[in-house]
C-alpha cells in the first residue's frame, strides 16, 4: 500500500493547489445589442452572431 514516508506540512500541500483556483470566464460585449456574452458564442439575448442574425430572440 503506498504510505508516505513523511508529513506534508500545509505549506508544501497549499503550494500544490495553488493553481486550483477557479477564474472568472471570458465575457465579451455584443456588438449587436451590448450585453455580456462568451466569446464565439450566440448572444443569447438578441440571437447576433458573426454580425448577422442566426437565432430568434427570445422574447
Amino acid at each position: 500500500m503506498a504510505v508516505p514516508k513523511s508529513k506534508i506540512s500545509r505549506s508544501r500541500r497549499n503550494m500544490r493547489r495553488a493553481h486550483d483556483a477557479i477564474s472568472a470566464g471570458a465575457h465579451h460585449e455584443c456588438s449587436n445589442c451590448g450585453e455580456l456574452k462568451r466569446p464565439h458564442h450566440v448572444c443569447a439575448s438578441c440571437g447576433h452572431y458573426d454580425g448577422r442574425d442566426v437565432v430568434e430572440a427570445e422574447a
